[in-house]
């Protein structure tokens, strides 16, 4: 069945083929868009439509079997309801004609989902921003204990060579009074020769 002979399979319900074309154009076009933007649209007994990502990968060409890398890119995915499988397995059988064949949803449970998926997209724009002024104030406070531990560290150095300075300034006049105290003792030792002489002269 193509789109046309969907067109006519659903005519006589919707009153004429023109209201028939612009229901199942409206309906396909809702369906696309809704899961270009990455939504899951879910029909109850029928199935879902959603995005799924394919990671960059290596494939092999049927005809030559050469290794190609292919890109990363997005696939509609539609997984079939249970309902959906049940018929198609025969597990149930198929209303007469004239019937749905798929279940409608309970009354309520479009205009709950509907609710849940705003409140969602409300909860996600609302934490974005959370999250990037939680991402600014940490920023700057991180270049703070930066500048602080570069401070301490600074700090740690100038009372080390302070230390060292002061350390070399105490032994430097012990170092200079050893050296006084060498000439004395040459002092002493010209005494002696002097005492020697004195005493060959005589």
């Amino acid at each position: 069945m193509n789109k046309a002979q969907l067109v006519e399979a659903i005519a006589d319900k919707l009153g004429g083929r023109q209201q028939a074309a612009d229901a199942v154009d409206a309906v396909l076009d809702a369906i696309v868009r809704a899961t270009v933007a990455g939504d899951r649209v879910s029909v109850t007994g029928f199935g879902s439509f959603e995005k799924v990502d394919r990671p960059a990968r290596y494939a092999r060409n049927p005809q030559t079997g050469e290794r190609v890398r292919v890109k990363k890119t997005s696939v509609p995915r539609f997984r079939a309801g249970q309902g959906f499988k049940d018929l198609v397995s025969g597990t149930k059988k198929l209303p007469k004609m004239g019937e749905v064949s798929v279940k409608k949803a309970p009354k309520g449970s479009l205009q709950l989902a509907a609710k849940k998926a705003a409140a969602k997209k409300a909860a996600a724009k609302k934490a974005a921003p959370a999250k990037r002024a939680a991402a600014k104030k940490a920023a700057p406070a991180k270049k703070v204990t930066a500048a602080a531990k570069k401070a301490a560290v600074k700090k740690t150095t100038a009372t080390a060579a302070k230390k060292a300075t002061a350390a070399a300034a105490k032994k430097a006049p012990a170092k200079k009074a050893v050296a006084k105290k060498a000439p004395a003792k040459k002092v002493t030792a010209r005494k002696t020769t002097a005492k020697k002489a004195t005493s060959r002269a005589k």
